[in-house]
């Protein structure tokens, strides 16, 4: 909520100043326009780098312990060939 709030404030501050009239003249103002971006970046980025990050920190997963019976494919020899059965095992 904090970063749209900032960044809604930007986008206004930028919009407000594009609406105000200018003389058609490149070379004045540009100072002023120079010293309001390094201030609304200084403002911005200092919102961003002082809230807190979207992840917590490392955390420790156990694995899930095995379950104690399984199905496994065996291959035995029938006689004529070799085949394939579905045995269970247990731990």
């Amino acid at each position: 909520m904090k970063k749209t709030l900032v960044a809604f404030a930007a986008v206004a501050m930028i919009a407000a100043g594009s609406f105000a009239p200018t003389p058609a003249s490149a070379q004045r103002y540009l100072g002023a326009a120079v010293a309001g971006g390094l201030i609304g970046g200084a403002i911005v980025g200092g919102a961003i780098a002082s809230s807190r990050p979207a992840y917590g920190g490392p955390v420790y997963v156990e694995d899930a312990p095995p379950p104690p019976c399984r199905w496994v494919r065996q291959r035995f020899w029938d006689g004529y060939g070799w085949r394939f059965r579905r045995i269970e095992v247990c731990n």
